[in-house]
């Protein structure tokens, strides 16, 4: 079973509903953190207003009070003044009335040592009565409260007795300030703000949804079109957008591939129809000379007859054994082996041992040095033969063979002095089944595959294979990575 089958089940398969998905939950981060944000910051300034709003209470309260003036009871913000020398309150409002009848004051009375204005927290005692539902009350708490002490011997006589304090009285008042606003506040940003994330998510997973379905129409046509490309006929291409976005590169990229794909059909289907056409010539030729010797065998030169077909059954493994080369080469990756091959030793060996029976040629091999190489050395020896043999066919009396270490590369060269090779084949003798002579005997041409492998060799082996232009004669010019040395190392 895969391992993200049960994945799957639950993970939408849409690119679509991936990316709505994907931008939605970024999208819920960032919301959430924009409202934790906004929570605190519309807090702390509802909590600031309540303080303002608290400490305006308490100046104005202070303004009457030292105006002799008692403050009235209904007030929306809970207070009470409280006096030394005195049971009961001076004056209170704002709920602080919802307290046990016995209660003769709610806040401390103040100290001797008198302060202009202090914040600090003051517990409230329960309430019988208390109503758990009212949220206003302030009864069985500890709040936050803000105070201002007035010395009632700064006050006038008159004053002092209308406040119904004792002369050398100290009076506190306190004001509490109302958390609830500020949470009310609050409560109704966070309620806001929950709704708008919600519905901003839900437009923007829409909105992102429908975007990439959109975007993703180009590609949806792409791949319909693209479904209809069969191997045998890959001649379809998709439209490219005229935008230059992505799509357009994606677009460019498949039809690339379509017509890599093209070529290396078309290519495969000639290759096919050379092979055919190569192996039925021999084929025909013993075919045609067994039935002869067959039909007339009393006037048949058995051992003429015998050594036409051994030629021909001989040509016909070279060009099996050829053509099963190039489809291993095809399948195979172009790498270097580990093993540490000298060009030098190869090409001094194979100069020495080339068979030039057939007509009187100088093979000779140029080397200043060892030439090393990583890779295959039997690879390696079947590349310098097919050179050397193409070579061999063309040349008119000599051979040259130079072989140069030039930096970190290896440089070797097979010269002839043959008639050489137009400008305009100079690539195409590199194709497969190509032949330039078509005069020339294909008992002695060749299969026209020796330099289409030599070059596959090549690049398999991460060097190249080129034809390089001479005043006389074909000159194949082969450039290889150099291996370093145990010294260099």
């Amino acid at each position: 079973m895969n391992a993200t089958e049960p994945r799957r089940r639950w993970w939408p398969r849409s690119v679509r509903a991936v990316a709505a998905l994907a931008a939605a939950s970024t999208a819920a981060v960032i919301l959430a953190g924009i409202g934790w944000w906004v929570h605190h910051d519309v807090y702390h300034q509802s909590t600031q207003i309540a303080e303002d709003q608290a400490k305006e209470q308490l100046w104005s309260l202070c303004d009457k009070l030292e105006q002799g003036v008692i403050p009235d009871s209904t007030s929306t913000v809970p207070y009470e003044v409280v006096a030394t020398g005195r049971r009961t309150a001076v004056a209170y409002g704002g709920g602080m009335d919802d307290f046990a009848p016995g209660t003769h004051h709610v806040m401390p009375a103040p100290p001797k040592a008198l302060r202009v204005e202090l914040i600090t927290t003051v517990r409230l005692p329960e309430n019988p009565d208390y109503d758990p539902s009212d949220k206003f009350s302030v009864a069985g708490g500890t709040n936050q409260v803000i105070t201002s002490d007035i010395r009632a011997d700064q006050l006038s006589n008159d004053k002092v007795a209308a406040l119904g304090v004792a002369s050398d009285a100290n009076l506190r008042v306190y004001v509490v300030v109302l958390p609830h606003t500020a949470e009310a506040i609050t409560e109704t940003t966070d309620r806001l703000l929950l709704r708008a994330g919600l519905v901003g998510l839900v437009l923007i997973a829409a909105a992102v949804y429908f975007a990439v379905r959109i975007a993703l129409r180009p590609v949806e046509a792409i791949r319909v079109l693209t479904a209809s490309v069969t191997a045998s006929d890959p001649r379809e291409r998709v439209t490219v957008p005229a935008a230059g976005h992505e799509v357009t590169a994606l677009a460019t990229t498949i039809n690339s591939t379509l017509q890599r794909l093209d070529d290396a059909a078309a290519q495969q289907r000639r290759f096919v129809a050379d092979a055919a056409h190569e192996l039925r010539s021999p084929l025909t030729t013993l075919l045609a000379s067994l039935e002869v010797a067959l039909a007339y065998p009393e006037r048949t030169d058995w051992p003429a007859a015998a050594t036409t077909a051994a030629r021909q059954t001989r040509r016909l493994q070279a060009l099996a054994e050829d053509l099963l080369l190039l489809a291993r080469l095809d399948t195979r990756a172009p790498t270097a082996g580990p093993d540490t091959v000298d060009l030098t030793a190869i090409a001094c060996r194979l100069t020495e041992q080339y068979p030039l029976t057939e007509r009187p040629l100088t093979l000779t091999c140029d080397s200043t040095a060892p030439a090393h190489a990583r890779g295959n050395p039997d690879e390696y020896e079947r590349l310098l033969r097919n050179l050397i043999d193409n070579a061999a066919r063309h040349a008119a009396h000599r051979i040259q063979i130079t072989i140069r270490n030039q930096d970190d590369w290896i440089v070797l060269t097979v010269h002839d002095d043959g008639p050489g090779v137009p400008t305009d084949d100079a690539e195409r003798i590199f194709e497969r089944f190509v032949r330039l002579d078509d005069a020339r005997s294909r008992d002695h041409g060749g299969t026209g595959l020796g330099l289409a492998i030599a070059r596959d060799l090549a690049h398999r082996h991460r060097g190249t294979l080129t034809l390089t232009p001479r005043t006389l004669g074909a000159c194949f010019q082969l450039r290889l990575p150099r291996a370093p040395t145990a010294a260099e190392k």
